[in-house]
């Protein structure tokens, strides 16, 4: 078949001949751009800028590994607890999660999503705080432009079904107050009557000072970069608790807590014969027992929102304190 070319046409086929492209391929984008530009070339060739523009706008991104680290460093200055919690939930997705780590995250789903967190860990109050760190990850990622969305954002939160809180009776009290004078020479004594008579959590006994009890005023003074939830508040020392703070006072500059304190404090509880299958130690048990025997003896949520350091009293009212588990009230402040 013979077909004249224009010096035009021809000049076409040079120019396509040195970019390497096929010259069918070529006419196949081309007849595709002048469509998308509705038979003008000036907008096709802005249909092409456009969408070169969003395929590198989409092939920007990191891997979930990276994300995490960004978005570590901008909490640095997070409460200590804050950036614990992070990085813990963060390697357990990592660790649980087969190939999470090198997955780009502008490629992860709603769905991926939902079943990460599923993997990863077993009780719903867990999946709810991994929900809400995973989210913070992409929060990261959605900032700096290496996905488009937070998948998280389309993931259903876990539904915890509260349940009834579990107090100490006077006889686990008195075990647990025993155990702890035995343990290391007193050394957790202290600690444990912080928890226990002034509803201080674990984690932020930990990093008391004894330059921060005053005993002479009768208070504890929690800082508020020590606190969970970032304010300030005095705590009240009452007879119980002072009895215990007398016998192991130390220099103000000593920390309440031996170091190492977190295992001491799993150790000691297994000597008073918790932390086994049978009987595990209930969750927030000492806060939970504190709030209940205030709030029985004082008969203040006012108050008592105040010592344990709430916003508000819904927590409080809600799921806070077991009025039925309490014995003796005036028993337990007077001992």
């Amino acid at each position: 078949m013979n077909i004249e070319l224009s010096e035009e046409e021809m000049a076409a086929l040079v120019l396509l001949k040195r970019s390497g492209v096929p010259a069918l391929e070529a006419a196949h984008v081309a007849c595709a751009a002048i469509k998308s530009g509705k038979g003008r070339t000036k907008r096709a060739l802005r249909c092409i800028a456009a969408g070169a523009e969003t395929l590198k706008q989409q092939e920007r991104t990191v891997s979930f590994e990276k994300a995490v680290a960004f978005a570590l460093e901008a909490r640095r200055e997070r409460r200590v607890r804050t950036v614990y919690d992070f990085r813990y939930f963060t390697r357990r997705f990592m660790k649980r999660c087969p190939g999470l780590a090198r997955r780009k995250v502008r490629t992860i789903s709603a769905q991926e999503c939902a079943q990460y967190i599923e993997m990863a860990f077993d009780t719903p109050r867990q999946r709810q705080k991994a929900r809400l760190i995973l989210s913070g990850v992409f929060g990261t990622a959605v900032k700096r432009g290496w996905c488009s969305e937070n998948p998280v954002a389309r993931v259903e939160v876990p539904r915890v079904v509260e349940r009834q809180v579990t107090i100490l009776s006077p006889q686990e009290i008195k075990a647990l107050r025993q155990t702890a004078e035995r343990y290391q020479g007193g050394s957790c004594a202290a600690a444990v009557g912080m928890m226990l008579y002034a509803g201080i959590r674990p984690h932020e006994v930990a990093r008391l000072t004894w330059a921060q009890v005053d005993l002479r005023e009768r208070a504890i003074y929690i800082l508020p970069q020590h606190s969970k939830t970032g304010g300030a508040r005095r705590v009240t020392i009452h007879k119980p608790l002072m009895k215990i703070l007398r016998v192991h006072r130390r220099a103000d500059r000593e920390r309440v807590c031996p170091a190492d304190w977190l295992r001491h404090w799993r150790e000691l509880r297994k000597a008073a014969g918790w932390n086994s299958p049978a009987r595990p130690w209930p969750q927030d048990a000492l806060r939970h027992t504190f709030a209940s025997y205030h709030l029985s003896h004082f008969r203040s949520y006012a108050e008592l929102q105040v010592e344990i350091g709430h916003r508000d009293a819904t927590l409080l009212r809600t799921r806070y304190v077991d009025q039925r588990g309490v014995r003796s009230s005036a028993q337990f402040w007077a001992a």
